[in-house]
Order: structure tokens, then C-alpha cells, then sequence
């Protein structure tokens, strides 16, 4: 009986090969065809119809006007509708013109293929936010079920509708990018789930730990988006402060946590539960926390052309040097001045951390040319000018370096503008390139990109910091070898930066 598989060895008759409810993929089917079978019931795909709405919305691809944003969220939709098992079907952009969006929204819902209507803006009760208004017109002339809630407790994603209408279900999420994906998952994904026989989430949630504190707004159920980093304790948890229209947040985030309604605050070290946004999540083979600079994107895209998987979380030099000393991320780069011995970093650090390369940059407060409140004047002749009332200033983020600067320029002062915070130099040059602010301090390298003049306040340190009691992962050792180039050193000093 050597070298012989009897009939019925791998599978016998009357034995289970498949459970319902399971994914087909490339096993699957593989198993159904040795077992000779060539067709099987299956959970047909819903289909989906997508349509964004709004005289300012406009398709990828052209040219913007001023009050206008491109359509980011159909993209986000029509993909979250196919990872979840969808077929999406896109009618287009409609403007805010009623005869049309009615037209095309009867159409959908008489669609024998369309299965479930998603709309994207105009779900607020304002005159001119059109979708509820078609929707609960349609509701009264078809003597349908209608609206079924208006308005929610969520945060972000209040004003998110949901509707039967020809014994379809249709929701109109809410304009912005984050609330919109935010009440997909919330509401949408659990029927599309339902409708097409799958759970509603195919990435799942993991246990992390908050690093930091939140504080939370009682009253609404909260989402807070979150990047995940691997630690010696676990896996932290770090927020994600942005408001619901950022689409580049969300793109970079791995998930999301809900606070209840009524909780006010998570404190450091409590448990969350985080809802993975993608099946795709993979750990990074480096990961960076602390401030921002454009050396460090630099040298993490060279990295990703390596082969390797980096990210970066822009918490601030003060809270990447406190995740390093919580033994989270691999680097931490910072630029913290200690103004009693007039050095970088090293007063901050833990013992245990040791500097692994750096540079010099150039900071300095930026204008927009031809402003005449700046013209001929010095740094000290600035500051009285700076801590008045009259300019409008872009603050950065608590923590960081820059705001170490900032706070000893303005003195104790508190200028218009001083809560406005933002998380990285390009967010300063662009605000005071846009009008939205009068100055800021940003890199000098980025003041000539956007066409700013610039008046320096200091040449500062930049630092990677990193532990040195733990053996060297690849793609640290990697950034090591690559700060040892001259092409790199080559490549910074074209950015602007100084490098020995």
C-alpha cells in the first residue's frame, strides 16, 4: 500500500469542505474544484451607488478655483464599499441644483441593480442643504418610510441622515472627508455587511494603551483616529489631533477608537480598544516619533526606496523623547534647547538614549513680501510688533521645539492667532502664504519655496536620538549607513540644512 492515496484519504464522502459564510479565496476555491465542485451558492455582492454633491466639489484633475476642495470622499467611499465586499458604482458629482439631484437620485433608487444610495454633504438643515431636503420630499411623495433619524451623538458625524426610500436604505453622510468615513463604518458597513453575507469590518480590533492623556467632549460618542506603535510594554495608542475635514490624517492613520458619550477623559495607561481602519495594517520596520522636519522625510523616503517600511508620528521633541524612554519608536528626532547650558536635547534624554546623527537648520519668522507692517525691520525690532495685538500669528504644537521658540519670542504675550496651532513647518508656511496668518517660524529652506520673506531668529540643532541599549534593528542600521553618505549629506545641504 506504499505510494498509493486512496480515493477518499483527503476527503470522504459526507465530510464538511466548506462552512457557510466563508470568504472564497484562493485556497477555497482551490478545495472546491479538487472535490470536483464547480459551482456553489454564494452572497451576491451589494451594489452600491455613490454620488457627491456641491457646487464646490470638483473631480481630481482639474483646477481649482478659490472656495473649491476636490472629491476626496467618493474615492473613500467607492474603496471602503469594495474592501468590505461591495461593488461600488460612482454617478458622478451632481451641483447643488434640485431638479437634478432629484432626477438623478429617482434613478438610483429605481435602479433594479442598486441595492444601497450613499450621498456625501448638504445632510444639515440649512436652505441650502439640498440632499435632506429631496430625500424627505421623496419620502412624502412615494409614501415610503422615509427618514428614520436625522442627526446623531457623534463627534465627528452629527448631522449623518439614514432613509428608506422604494425599500432601499440611503444615507447621506456628512461633507467632510473624516465625519464621512467616520458614520460609514458607524452605520453603512454593518448592513453592507449584513446585505452581502460578511462581517462588517474585515481588519478587526487590537488592545492598545494610551500614552498620553485625551480629554474627550461629553454629550457625544467620540472618534479619535490614532497611530499604532509597538513598544517594550505593548502597543500604544497615539491620537490624532485633527479636525473632520483632514483626509491626510486619516490616510495615515491605523485606526480609530469610540469614547462613550460620557466618559470626559482617557488617561495615560488606560486600555482602548482600536478599530483597525485597513486588513492591510503591517508594523513598520522603523518607526519615528517626535518633531518634524524635512531632513527626516528625507531620509525616511530614502529608506522606503531601501525596501523598508517606515513611518513618522509627529508628537512634539518633548513626547518622542518621553515615548523613547517608554522603549516606543525607534528614533525620536528633536530639537529641544535648554536655555540654562544653551544645549540640544541632551538635558531632556533619558540616560539611556544616545544621539545616532543630526544637523543644523536655520528658523526664523516668516512674512508674506511686500507687507509693509515688516518692512526694515530688525529681530528686536520685531518683538514689540509681534506681541501686540494687530498680526496674526500661526502657533506650533505644544512640545515641540519650535514652540519652545516661540513661547520665549512672545514673552508671556498671547496674540491673535496663539491657539492656532500646527504640526508641522509646511503647515506654517502655507498658512502665512494663504492669509490666514501674518507670521509664524518656520525652516528658511521653506520660506524661499513659498515665496516668503524670512528675518532669522536661530541657528538650531536637530537630532536623531534613539536608544542605545538595544540591539540595532535593519532598518536602523540602515539609516546609520545611509547618514554616513555623502550623497545624503549632499541631498541635505541642498534642502537648506547645515551638515558637518
Amino acid at each position: 500500500g506504499s505510494n498509493i492515496s486512496g480515493a477518499g484519504s483527503d476527503v470522504g464522502r459526507g465530510e464538511i469542505v466548506l462552512f457557510r459564510n466563508t470568504l472564497l479565496g484562493s485556497r477555497e476555491t482551490a478545495l472546491l474544484a479538487a472535490t470536483g465542485t464547480a459551482r456553489v451558492k454564494v452572497w451576491r455582492q451589494p451594489r452600491v451607488a455613490v454620488l457627491s454633491t456641491g457646487d464646490e466639489v470638483k473631480a481630481p484633475g482639474t483646477r481649482l478655483k478659490v472656495g473649491e476642495v476636490h472629491d476626496s470622499n467618493s474615492r473613500i467611499i467607492c474603496d471602503a464599499v469594495r474592501e468590505l465586499g461591495g461593488r461600488p458604482h460612482f454617478l458622478g458629482i451632481c451641483p447643488d441644483d434640485r431638479e437634478e439631484l432629484l432626477s438623478t437620485m429617482k434613478a438610483a433608487l429605481r435602479d433594479e441593480g442598486v441595492d444601497l444610495l450613499l450621498l456625501s454633504g448638504g445632510t444639515s438643515k440649512g436652505r441650502g442643504d439640498l440632499n435632506f431636503q429631496v430625500v424627505r420630499e421623496l419620502a412624502a411623495a412615494w409614501g415610503d418610510r422615509g427618514i428614520i433619524f436625522h442627526g446623531v451623538a457623534l463627534k465627528p458625524g452629527k448631522p449623518v441622515c439614514a432613509a428608506i426610500l422604494n425599500e432601499k436604505p440611503l444615507f447621506i453622510l456628512p461633507g467632510f472627508p473624516t465625519s464621512a468615513i467616520f458614520t460609514f463604518h458607524e452605520f453603512v458597513a454593518p448592513l453592507l455587511g449584513a446585505l452581502g453575507g460578511r462581517r462588517a469590518s474585515p481588519a478587526g480590533d487590537i488592545k492598545a494603551t494610551m500614552p498620553v492623556p485625551f480629554r474627550s467632549h461629553p454629550g457625544r460618542t467620540e472618534y479619535v483616529l490614532v497611530d499604532l506603535v509597538p513598544g517594550e510594554g505593548g502597543v500604544s495608542a497615539y491620537p490624532l489631533g485633527a479636525g473632520s475635514g483632514s483626509v491626510s490624517t486619516f490616510s495615515r492613520a491605523d485606526g480609530f477608537i469610540r469614547v462613550p458619550r460620557h466618559q470626559e477623559r482617557l488617561e495615560a495607561g488606560d486600555g482602548v480598544s482600536v478599530r483597525l481602519i485597513s486588513s492591510w495594517h503591517e508594523v513598520a520596520d522603523l518607526t519615528a516619533l517626535g518633531s518634524h522636519c524635512i531632513g527626516l522625510d528625507y531620509l525616511l523616503s530614502r529608506l522606503n526606496e531601501k525596501g523598508y517600511r517606515t513611518r513618522s508620528v509627529l508628537v512634539g521633541s518633548l513626547a518622542g523623547l518621553q515615548a523613547q524612554a517608554r522603549g516606543e519608536a525607534d528614533i525620536c528626532g528633536s530639537h529641544l534647547l535648554d536655555e540654562e547650558t544653551g544645549s540640544y536635547n541632551v538635558s531632556f534624554m533619558d540616560p539611556r538614549c544616545v544621539v545616532l546623527g543630526g544637523y543644523g537648520r536655520r528658523q526664523g519668522i516668516v512674512f508674506r513680501r511686500g507687507d509693509e507692517r515688516f518692512r526694515g525691520l530688525s529681530l528686536d525690532d520685531l518683538k514689540p510688533l509681534l506681541r501686540g495685538d494687530t498680526l496674526r500669528m500661526v502657533n506650533r504644537n505644544r512640545g515641540s521645539g519650535t514652540r519652545v521658540l516661540l513661547d520665549r519670542l512672545l514673552d508671556g504675550a498671547r496674540p491673535p492667532g496663539f491657539f492656532s496651532e500646527s504640526r508641522s513647518h509646511h503647515g506654517v508656511a502655507a498658512a502665512v502664504a494663504q492669509g490666514r496668518a501674518d507670521w509664524g517660524i518656520t525652516l528658511d529652506t521653506l520660506a524661499r519655496e513659498q515665496g516668503l520673506d524670512f528675518v532669522f531668529v536661530q541657528m538650531e540643532t536637530f537630532e536623531l536620538i534613539t536608544r542605545g541599549d538595544r540591539p540595532r534593528r535593519l532598518a536602523l542600521k540602515a539609516l546609520e549607513d545611509l547618514l554616513q553618505e555623502e550623497k545624503t549629506k549632499a541631498d541635505l545641504r541642498d534642502l537648506g540644512l547645515v551638515v558637518t
